[in-house]
C-alpha cells in the first residue's frame, strides 16, 4: 500500500553530478524520517544521509560537503544531490522513509528498490 520509488541515477564521470529523487505514494498520513543509503557491490549497506521532518540533516563523513540532502513534504518527496562525484561512490542507492499510514496506526519502515550510480571515466 505504501511504495517508495528511486529515480535520478545513471552513469557520470568523477567530478561529475547526479540527483537522485524518491517519492513516497499510497496510504500515507505522515512521513517522520527519510534516509538515503547505499551499497556497493561486496560491501556492507552503507548509511549516506538523513533529513527529518523538520528538515534537520545528517550525512556520512565520507560525502559532507559533497552530498546534499532535502525533502518536500506536501510531495512525499526526498532528494539527494550529489556533486564532486568519486568512484568510490558507485553503489545502489536506495531511500528508506519512518512514516505512519493512518493516525493511529504504528510506525512502519519502508524502502525503495533502489538506483544504481555509476562513477566512472
Amino acid at each position: 500500500q505504501v511504495q517508495l520509488v528511486e529515480s535520478g541515477g545513471g552513469l557520470v564521470q568523477p567530478g561529475g553530478s547526479l540527483r537522485l529523487s524518491c517519492a513516497a505514494s499510497g496510504n500515507i498520513f505522515i512521513i517522520y524520517t527519510m534516509y538515503w543509503y547505499r551499497q556497493a557491490p561486496g560491501k556492507q549497506r552503507e548509511l549516506v544521509a538523513t533529513i527529518t521532518r523538520g528538515g534537520s540533516t545528517n550525512y556520512a563523513d565520507s560525502v559532507k560537503g559533497r552530498f546534499t540532502i532535502s525533502r518536500e513534504n506536501a510531495k512525499n518527496t526526498v532528494y539527494l544531490q550529489m556533486n564532486s562525484l568519486k568512484p568510490e561512490d558507485t553503489a545502489v542507492y536506495s531511500c528508506h522513509a519512518d512514516l505512519r499510514q493512518t493516525r493511529w496506526a504504528n510506525r512502519d519502515d519502508y524502502w525503495g528498490q533502489g538506483t544504481q550510480v555509476t562513477v566512472s571515466s
